[in-house]
């Protein structure tokens, strides 16, 4: 047998588990076109028929396939998905790509099935107007400080307007790191509508779901039905903006938000990064979004931390009484993890699980064990991409040219691995924009990156020796 039949032969044990593992519907969805193009020098390079079949494996399914690909090919650094050349032989669960004509059913073919999960998921959506909102995420939950109260007021404003009043902020875009309350804030805006003008519609989305719901319309031909939902919002909050992908899904969205932000209705939309650095979005749909008010979120300052974990202590004791935490250790805390609330709380939750495990008492030193690994910085605004590239690559004999550049050298490949994943750790930057100053990658690679960097250092004791060394390097600057 000869090398490539046997890679082959490997690739088709990679598609089966694949299948075992997601089910036939979900494989046939997004797998079934999925071809082998290349492995060698620990480099898998993979094809699909459209750029949206890429775009979703990288963002949803990327570190699966790393895993199972590697489980049976061997090891491998990267994973590239790359779109195919027009004229390939066509395979079955044909999903459309940027250009509307190649997605529509040819006349007279039978609709494809859809997949069980995604038709039950969009269904639920249809029938709702949006996702189920979590109850917590409310303005009275929402821990208000110098860092958010801008987007804060703006989104209370639109929340609290009367029907048919001049709508003040339109679009309204706010923008900020992930964990910093972009989610928090759109479902509290949703729920203050729903409560206090129920007649008014309010359609609630990410634009992960807006772009499935438009495939499921397209593969149904029933594309009028998807718009006309759209057509009779009142109130439209997409989240997750930057996700949006693909020429035909961007013109669709861009229709629903010209007819809506033109008789007048309200539009709010929330990105990791300000409508400026939306590479993928076209220029006429950012300028249309920083026509608004574009607001952003920053990290939380020390005041706003302390209010932060002092609002999630009560909640964590009105649901276990036993857990008791010092405010010398809430203030501990506070001054340690200087992130997002996200961090704040798990945190907390990591000392809270430590107490009644070991079923002991809540001390300072507890609490300095228990987050020893978590950022010190009293200042962590302070750290930049730069310095972690400079510390990284003179700790590895690497020049920073080399670490931005396409080199796949495991001796480049893995301090640049490294670099990113201490640039998520340690700095409020976005996976798009660390991607962007780590020579233009996208931020899937970032986010593969930063996973392969934490599963190693659970097992390899020398790399984790290494990225704690690098950290204190960083944080003494």
């Amino acid at each position: 047998m000869t090398v490539v039949a046997d890679v082959k032969l490997r690739w088709n044990r990679v598609a089966q588990r694949l299948r075992a593992e997601l089910g036939e519907d979900l494989y046939t969805s997004w797998f079934a076109r999925m071809e082998l193009e290349e492995f060698e020098q620990g480099r898998l390079i993979v094809s699909v028929p459209t750029r949206f079949l890429k775009s979703w494996i990288e963002t949803h399914y990327v570190s699966k396939l790393h895993k199972i690909s590697e489980a049976e090919l061997g090891r491998h650094d990267t994973i590239h998905v790359r779109v195919r050349m027009r004229g390939g032989v066509p395979q079955r669960a044909a999903l459309p790509d940027e250009h509307a004509q190649q997605a529509a059913p040819q006349a007279g073919a039978a609709p494809q099935p859809q997949p069980p999960a995604i038709a039950q998921a969009q269904a639920v959506a249809t029938a709702d107007r949006g996702p189920q909102l979590d109850p917590n995420q409310n303005f009275e939950t929402f821990v208000v400080g110098s860092s958010n109260q801008l987007a804060h007021a703006a989104m209370c404003r639109v929340a609290d307007a009367a029907p048919g009043a001049a709508v003040s902020f339109n679009p309204l875009f706010v923008h900020a790191g992930s964990g910093l309350g972009k989610t928090h804030l759109l479902s509290a805006v949703a729920h203050r509508v729903r409560e206090k003008r129920p007649d008014r519609r309010v359609m609630f989305l990410t634009a992960e779901r807006f772009m499935i719901n438009f495939v499921m319309a397209l593969r149904q031909r029933d594309t009028l039905a998807f718009k006309d939902q759209f057509a009779a919002a009142d109130v439209l909050l997409i989240d997750d903006f930057q996700f949006l992908q693909g020429k035909t899904m961007q013109q669709e969205f861009c229709n629903a938000f010209n007819g809506l932000v033109d008789s007048r209705r309200q539009v709010i939309v929330a990105a990791d990064v300000p409508p400026a650095q939306l590479d993928s979005i076209d220029q006429r749909m950012r300028s249309r979004l920083m026509g608004g008010l574009v607001v952003d979120i920053d990290m939380p300052d020390i005041e706003t931390r302390r209010r932060i974990l002092q609002s999630r202590y009560e909640t964590m004791q009105k649901r276990d009484p036993s857990v008791i935490i010092p405010g010398e250790v809430l203030e501990f805390i506070a001054n340690r993890v200087t992130g997002t609330g996200r961090e704040l709380e798990g945190a907390m939750n990591r000392i809270a699980a430590y107490q009644q495990f070991n079923n002991a008492a809540v001390t300072l030193d507890l609490a300095s064990l228990v987050l020893r690994d978590m950022q010190a910085s009293p200042d962590g605004s302070r750290i930049k991409i730069d310095d972690i590239q400079k510390i990284v690559g003179r700790h590895f004999n690497v020049g920073r040219t080399d670490l931005l550049s396409p080199r796949r050298a495991r001796s480049v490949v893995v301090p640049r691995q490294i670099g990113m994943y201490l640039a998520k750790k340690m700095t409020a930057r976005s996976l798009p924009e660390i991607g962007r100053r780590f020579g233009g990658r996208d931020h899937s690679t970032v986010l593969h990156a930063v996973r392969k960097i934490e599963d190693q250092i659970k097992t390899d004791d020398r790399l984790a020796r290494e990225v704690a060394l690098l950290i204190r390097l960083v944080e003494q600057g």
